[in-house]
């Protein structure tokens, strides 16, 4: 079986800098011209899966064209409740981001969002759920969501979430216990 893990492309809030985890925007301009420079190389049986976010869907079809795909709203990304769609300078001044971002990263809940391990507990089963099917599998999801597999099939090689995080457009093939990195 083999797993790819491709991340969205670019968005207005990734270029602005701007925490987006459950805003659902699309890709930015710039998003869509360097997906279309990219070609991945994908069986014919391949399954499809999204987070069912436009920036993931529109990556989809860039990437792969119009294919049959289904929708797995457990690889979308952290909701940072009241931080979403704001800018570090933006916020460092407030009492509650800098609660939020100081001590336990996994366990720090921000204003109406979720904690990592809240993320975690709904996208580690989802991926479990993927590899039991043992039917090769394109995920388009999101850094953050594609981190936590990461960190969770790969906990040896001991990598926080961010070392995990790839680039717009980029991300892993899994193959057995071994992955490569695909640009």
């Amino acid at each position: 079986m083999k797993l790819y893990l491709i991340r969205h492309g670019k968005t207005q809030a990734n270029e602005q800098h701007l925490y987006c985890g459950s805003t659902d925007i699309p890709l930015s301009q710039n998003g869509k011209r360097e997906l279309a420079d990219k070609k991945y190389s994908i069986g014919p049986d391949c399954v499809f899966v999204t987070s069912g976010m436009q920036r993931t869907n529109e990556t989809l079809k860039i990437l792969f064209g119009d294919v049959r795909f289904t929708v797995d709203e457990r690889f979308r990304e952290i909701d940072f409740g009241i931080f979403e769609m704001k800018s570090y300078e933006q916020l460092k001044d407030n009492e509650q981001y800098q609660q939020w971002i100081t001590g336990d990263n996994e366990s720090n809940v921000p204003p109406k969002g979720e904690s990592g391990n809240m993320v975690k507990a709904r996208v580690i089963p989802a991926v479990k759920d993927i590899i039991s099917n043992q039917k090769d599998t394109v995920i388009i999801t999101h850094g953050g969501v594609i981190s936590i597999i990461m960190e969770h099939l790969f906990a040896n090689e001991n990598k926080n979430r961010y070392q995990w995080q790839p680039k717009q457009g980029e991300g892993y093939l899994i193959e057995s216990d071994k992955y490569t990195e695909i640009k």
